[in-house]
């Protein structure tokens, strides 16, 4: 995979968090530069880790997980929309959360970097450098988040 690729794939893998920062941002009462810093490296950081981990995961468990890879993908899938349907129905995510602390944070952060996950499992079957990715996805994530959260 080239360096253009690569980043295609950082912004891709990106999107969620940058989403999820946007609304950030738009309840955050006094946002300044330094809660945008500390969103933007909550969702970095985890971008950067995950495909580190899924790279793990799919080399230890490469002929076992190519067997039933697309039940795995399929089962993750409609867990969370299924999870997103019953929170549609909830009244309790109503309220504006302003916090950005580290319960809140880990939470979000780990939502929006399962995806990564799954692409360092890819990583591993292409056997590419996972450090160089997991950087350059870190950074890239890094960076849109961050302004993700100063646009009001």
């Amino acid at each position: 995979m080239n360096i253009l690729e690569l980043l295609f794939v950082g912004i891709g893998l990106a999107m969620d968090a940058v989403a999820v920062a946007v609304c950030k941002g738009m309840v955050i009462r006094k946002l300044t530069w330094k809660k945008s810093i500390i969103v933007g490296l909550y969702f970095g950081t985890f971008q950067a880790i995950m495909p580190i981990i899924g790279f793990v995961l799919g080399f230890t468990f490469n002929n076992f997980v190519r067997k039933i890879d697309h039940w795995i993908t399929f089962l993750l899938l409609v867990s969370i929309g299924i999870n997103m349907i019953i929170e549609s129905f909830s009244k309790e995510g109503d309220e504006q959360d302003d916090k950005i602390n580290f319960k809140s944070m880990f939470i979000l952060s780990v939502a929006t970097s399962i995806d990564a996950l799954a692409v360092g499992v890819t990583f591993a079957f292409l056997k590419m450098n996972v450090i160089r990715a997991s950087i350059v996805i870190g950074i890239i994530t890094f960076v849109l988040s961050m302004f993700g959260v100063r646009i009001r």
